[in-house]
């Protein structure tokens, strides 16, 4: 019989596992960084703007990553419940296992690949890397979690998983947001990463222009999304069942229809304006235009955050 102390174990599998996924990627990066600036491998010159895309890359890759381990191993507590999954032997083990060798591929031989075909900085490269880190989290945790359907089901049914679910079984309004603006944001970044709208006027800038051209836009992304999810979940207690790939789903499609938003915005923009026989007005035309964007960006990102969120994820609550 599984003791009420394994169940509570259970129960933390989620932050465990989202804690190993952090874990893994800053060993393989600190080994990583560590062959790249050893004296004479030739990146020890790279300069401060490199350097800040590449930090704001991994924290990107890290954060997202955490939140769909979570995401896999919660899911998993809510189908299966706590006792049957109290009854693995070991899968936290099996997670930072498995976790570690798809990733050490990925970092040592689908990286180098795809940098010697000339494709790891550009579009193509930067989504197959987006795929690979997706796909990863996904084995990881069906490996560490596959023997779940092997468990005894007459040992405890769903009433009784239930029943002995630890009062912290509910993660609460703010736990929900927090994974509802994580996903969100972190999505927006590395498809901005893809582009790098802004990487070749950050070399003409000062200093300190890389940290607030990677550092401000992440935490700004974040704390809109997180604004609109809170509102999207509404006031009240949450119950034990959050159903995590919602809220995921939810941060996708919130994603998708802000991008749409904003280019329904420039095409109409650019329909209305009246075309220009000197360059410079034509420029200051479209300089107009992008600044109306700035207020509606924050604006879109939050109300469509909370319309897509109440409308797909509250309605299962």
């Amino acid at each position: 019989m599984t003791s009420s102390a394994s169940i509570a174990h259970a129960w933390r599998l989620p932050r465990d596992f989202a804690l190993i996924t952090v874990a893994v990627e800053a060993a393989i990066v600190g080994v990583h960084f560590g062959r790249q600036l050893w004296p004479g491998s030739g990146h020890e010159g790279y300069g401060l703007d490199v350097w800040a895309g590449m930090a704001a890359n991994l924290a990107m890759s890290w954060v997202l990553a955490a939140a769909l381990a979570w995401s896999h191993a919660r899911q998993a507590l809510e189908v299966r419940g706590g006792a049957r999954l109290a009854q693995l032997r070991g899968p936290r083990v099996r997670h930072a296992g498995a976790y570690l060798i798809v990733r050490v591929l990925d970092y040592f031989v689908l990286s180098p690949w795809l940098y010697g075909l000339g494709l790891l900085y550009m579009p193509g490269g930067r989504l197959v890397q987006l795929a690979m880190l997706v796909l990863s989290v996904w084995l990881a945790t069906w490996l560490a979690l596959r023997q779940g359907t092997q468990a005894s089901a007459a040992s405890f049914d769903a009433g009784d998983a239930d029943a002995v679910a630890p009062a912290s079984a509910s993660p609460g309004r703010a736990t929900v947001a927090l994974l509802i603006a994580a996903v969100s944001a972190s999505i927006q970044i590395w498809c901005a990463m893809v582009t790098d709208p802004w990487h070749e006027a950050m070399r003409t800038m000062d200093r300190v222009a890389p940290f607030l051209s990677w550092v401000a836009p992440p935490l700004l992304v974040f704390a809109l999304a997180f604004w609109g999810a809170w509102l999207g979940i509404g006031r009240g207690p949450l119950p034990t069942r959050v159903r995590p790939f919602r809220a995921v789903a939810a941060s996708v499609l919130a994603f998708v229809l802000v991008l749409a938003g904003c280019a329904a915005v420039i095409l109409a923009g650019l329909g209305l304006l009246e075309p220009s026989q000197t360059s410079m007005a034509g420029v200051g035309d479209l300089v107009i235009l992008l600044a109306a964007l700035v207020p509606l960006y924050p604006l879109l990102t939050v109300l469509l955050t909370r319309f897509i969120t109440r409308r797909l994820y509250r309605p299962y609550l």
